[in-house]
C-alpha cells in the first residue's frame, strides 16, 4: 500500500471516559481538533469549557426526577455549540446498599474528590483509587450520566479502561433506572464493554453508534476566507483555485490546494486529502448535509470559522484581496539536494537514513525499519532506483526546458485549466518515452536476482515528501501488483512522470517549493497479498498532548482505499495506559481490492462481519508504532502497514504532519 495515488485503478471518537484519571494524568492538554467526547478535568481545552458552574444546590441528589434536576447538577461542555454535552458523574456505593448519589458535577469534577468530601472513606491512596476501577469487589462504582443531543437520550458510562464485569454492569443498570425518571442506556466505551453488554441483555449503545449520527466534525481547525462553491461534478472539482472553499459530497482522490474544505459524508481521518489539508493549515470540517444546509452561499464569498466544538460560515461583501497567482506567494523553501553521484539499484535492506540523499526519505526509513523491526514484523523486500536515474532521464528529454516552455506558455500562471492541460502532456512525454537500454537490462536483472521475478509495487521516493511540514501525502503515482519485466520499467517512467501530477504541481506551488529542483527516486517493493491493511498514527491526532494514544484506520485487502478515503474505514484507538480499545467506526466498504495473476488489482466482494481488526491485532500494531517511532528518530510517525495471514508488514512510515 502506499499513500500515492495508484495506477492503473480500476473504476470520534464520542468521548473517553476519564472521570478519575488523576491516576493516569496530571496536566492539562491542547487540542486541534476532536470529536464530541467529554474532555477530562485534566484536559480542558480553549473553546470546549464547561458552561459557568453554580455553587447553588445540594451536594448530590439520592435521584433525579427530570430534566431541570439533571441540569441543576450537570456540567455542560461546548454549551450552545453542535458538540453541547450535559453531563454529571454519579457514585454508587455497594457497602450501602447500592446507594446512588448524582453528584453536584461543577462543584465536585471527580468522583474521588466527592468521596472524600461526604467522608465515605477514612483514606483513598493511589491502590484503593486504582481498585475503583480494577477490582470486582470494589466498593464504589464510579460513572457518568450524560444527555446525547444526537441520539438523542440519556446514556450512562464508565472510564473506557473500567474492568467491569456483567454482575458490576447489571448493578448500576438497577440502581440507575430504580432512581432515573428518564429513559436511559449504558453507553459502551471499549470493546471488552462491547462484550459485556451484548452478554447481559440490557440496553446499550455503542460510541460507534453515537459518532454515526454527528452531524459536525472538525477534521481541522481555522480560517480562512474563499469563494464557497458546491461541487457536484468532476469538472466543477477541476475547475477549482486555491481561494475556493469546496463543499463536496465526499474526500475525493486528489485536490488541488485549496482555501477550505467542508464534505458532508463521513472519510477516513488519513486520507491523502484530509492529511495535505491539514499540511495546508486550512480549516477542514465534516457537515452532515452540507451541499443543502450551506447551499444559500453557493458562489458568495465568506470567511469559513472551524473550532474545536463549532463552526461558522459568514458572508462577506467583497473579498479580502483580489485572489491572482501574481500576488506574492509562500517563501520559497529549498528541497534536499539529492546526490547524483550513485547509480547503482540499490537493495532496500541497505539503506540507512544517510542514503536519503539518493534514494529519497520514504526508501531509507523502510531501509532502517527492514533492520530493526524483526521478528515483530518485516518490511518487503525491494531495492531503490537512485536520483541518478531519473536526472539522466530529464537531460535526455530536456524537461527543465520543456517545464520552462511550458510555464511562458499564454495562461499557464493564471488558467488551472491551461496548466493541467500543459502538465498532462509533459507527464505523457516522460511516460512514453523510449527508455534507456542499458537502465532496462540493469533493472530487470535486479528484478529477477533479488526479488525473483515476484509481483511488485512501484512506488516514488521523492526528495519532495516526507518533508518537516510537507507530507506530499498521495500526490505522486504509484503502480500496484506489476508482474511482467518489461512493466516493471514502464512503470517506473509513469512514477518518473508522476513528478508533474497536476495536485503533485499545484501543492508544491503553495507550499513554496521550487519546481526545477524536485527529484525522483523510485521503490521497487515486493507486493504484499494483503488480508487487511491500513494506517496507524502514534499519538492521538485530536491532541498531540496524548502521546500514550495510538490512531489506526483500517480495510480489508489491498490498501489502496484506506488512503483514498472515499469510504469509510474501520477507525479505532488504543490506549498503552489503560489497554483499552474504542471503536470509531466500522468499514463502510462493500469490497475490497485483491491482487491479480497477470497485473493490476480488482474488486471482489466482501463477505461476513465489517469488522477488520482484532483487540489483540490491535495492541500488537500499537506496539510495533512505538518501536518504529523509536528507531526513526522518536519523531511521532504516520505509519502504512499490512496483514498477511499471522505476518505484519511496514510499508511506509513518515513524520505525522501537524500543523
Amino acid at each position: 500500500m502506499d499513500r500515492s495515488r495508484s495506477h492503473p485503478y480500476p473504476p470520534a471518537r464520542l468521548f473517553w471516559r476519564v472521570a478519575a484519571l488523576a491516576l493516569l494524568l496530571g496536566c492539562a492538554a491542547t487540542t486541534t481538533a476532536q470529536t464530541a467526547r467529554k474532555p477530562s478535568p485534566y484536559e480542558v481545552r480553549p473553546g470546549t469549557e464547561a458552561a459557568t458552574p453554580s455553587n447553588t444546590g445540594p451536594d448530590f441528589l439520592p435521584r433525579i426526577d427530570g430534566r431541570a434536576q439533571f441540569m441543576q447538577m450537570a456540567r455542560v461542555y461546548n454549551a450552545g455549540t453542535a458538540l453541547e454535552l450535559p453531563h454529571l458523574i454519579f457514585v454508587i456505593d455497594r457497602q450501602a446498599g447500592n446507594r446512588i448519589y448524582y453528584v453536584n458535577t461543577p462543584r465536585h469534577a471527580l468522583h474521588e474528590q466527592f468521596v472524600r468530601q461526604q467522608r465515605l472513606v477514612r483514606s483513598l491512596d493511589k491502590a484503593t483509587l486504582n481498585a475503583q476501577y480494577r477490582d470486582p469487589a470494589r466498593r464504589f462504582l464510579f460513572g457518568t450520566l450524560a444527555w446525547q443531543q444526537d441520539l438523542p437520550g440519556y446514556t450512562y458510562e464508565f472510564w473506557e479502561g473500567d474492568q467491569l464485569t456483567a454482575a458490576l454492569l447489571r448493578e448500576t443498570d438497577t440502581a440507575v433506572r430504580a432512581s432515573f425518571a428518564e429513559p436511559v442506556r449504558f453507553k459502551t466505551n471499549s470493546t471488552q464493554h462491547d462484550a459485556l453488554a451484548k452478554s447481559t441483555g440490557l440496553a446499550f449503545v455503542t460510541q460507534e453508534a453515537l459518532l454515526r449520527e454527528q452531524r459536525f466534525l472538525p477534521l481541522n481547525t481555522g480560517s480562512a476566507e474563499g469563494r464557497l462553491r458546491i461541487v457536484r461534478t468532476q469538472a466543477q472539482l477541476d475547475a477549482l483555485s486555491p481561494r475556493d472553499i469546496p463543499v463536496l459530497d465526499e474526500v475525493p482522490i486528489a485536490l488541488a490546494p485549496v482555501a477550505g474544505l467542508v464534505t458532508q459524508r463521513p472519510s477516513t481521518l488519513l486520507s491523502h486529502v484530509n492529511l495535505l489539508a491539514k499540511g495546508w493549515g486550512i480549516p477542514n470540517v465534516y457537515l452532515r448535509d452540507a451541499q443543502q444546509t450551506l447551499r444559500q452561499y453557493d458562489g458568495r464569498w465568506v470567511s469559513l470559522q472551524v473550532k474545536a466544538n463549532d463552526y461558522r460560515v459568514t458572508p462577506l461583501k467583497r473579498p479580502a484581496r483580489t485572489p491572482s497567482r501574481g500576488t506574492p506567494g509562500p517563501t520559497v523553501r529549498n528541497l534536499p539536494r539529492p546526490d547524483l553521484g550513485v547509480t547503482t539499484l540499490k537493495p532496500l535492506a541497505s539503506l540507512r537514513a544517510r542514503d536519503s540523499r539518493q534514494c529519497g526519505v520514504k526508501a531509507a526509513n523502510l531501509g532502517t525499519l527492514k533492520t530493526v523491526l524483526p521478528p515483530a514484523a518485516s518490511v518487503p523486500d525491494g531495492f531503490c532506483v537512485p536520483f541518478a536515474h531519473y536526472q539522466a532521464m530529464s537531460d535526455r528529454l530536456g524537461i527543465a526546458a520543456r517545464l520552462q516552455s511550458l510555464q511562458r506558455r499564454p495562461g499557464f500562471d493564471s488558467d488551472p485549466g491551461v496548466r493541467r492541460e500543459a502538465l498532462a502532456a509533459l507527464r505523457a512525454e516522460i511516460a512514453n518515452a523510449a527508455p534507456d537500454p542499458a537502465f532496462v537490462h540493469d533493472l530487470d536483472r535486479q528484478w529477477r536476482s533479488q526479488l525473483n521475478s515476484a509481483a511488485v509495487f512501484v512506488r516514488s521516493s521523492s526528495n519532495s515528501e516526507d518533508l518537516p511540514g510537507f507530507s506530499g501525502a498521495g500526490l505522486y503515482t504509484t503502480v500496484p501488483n506489476v508482474t511482467r519485466g518489461e512493466a516493471v520499467a514502464k512503470a517506473v517512467q509513469t512514477v518518473w512522470a508522476s513528478v508533474y501530477n497536476f495536485e503533485a504541481y499545484e501543492a508544491r506551488s503553495a507550499a513554496g517549493l521550487p519546481q526545477d529542483a524536485v527529484s525522483m527516486a523510485v521503490l521497487v517493493q515486493r507486493a504484499a497479498p494483503s488480508d487487511s491493511s491500513g494506517v496507524m498514527i502514534t499519538r492521538d491526532p485530536f491532541d498531540a498532548n496524548r502521546k500514550h494514544i495510538t490512531y489506526i484506520s483500517a480495510k480489508r485487502g489491498l490498501g489502496i482505499r484506506v488512503v483514498e478515503g472515499k469510504r469509510q474505514a474501520e477507525q479505532v484507538m488504543y490506549s498503552n495506559w489503560s489497554k483499552a480499545v474504542q471503536v470509531l467506526s466500522r468499514s463502510a466498504e462493500d469490497t475490497q481490492l485483491v491482487a491479480q495473476a497477470g497485473g493490476g488489482v480488482r474488486e471482489v466482494p466482501i463477505t461476513g462481519s465489517r469488522q477488520v481488526l482484532t483487540d489483540a491485532l490491535i495492541a500488537r500494531l500499537a506496539k510495533l508504532g512505538v518501536t518504529t517511532k523509536q528507531a526513526l528518530g522518536g519523531v511521532d510517525q504516520d505509519i502504512e502497514w499490512a496483514v498477511v495471514g499471522d505476518d505484519v508488514l511496514i510499508l511506509q512510515s513518515r513524520p505525522y504532519v501537524s500543523p
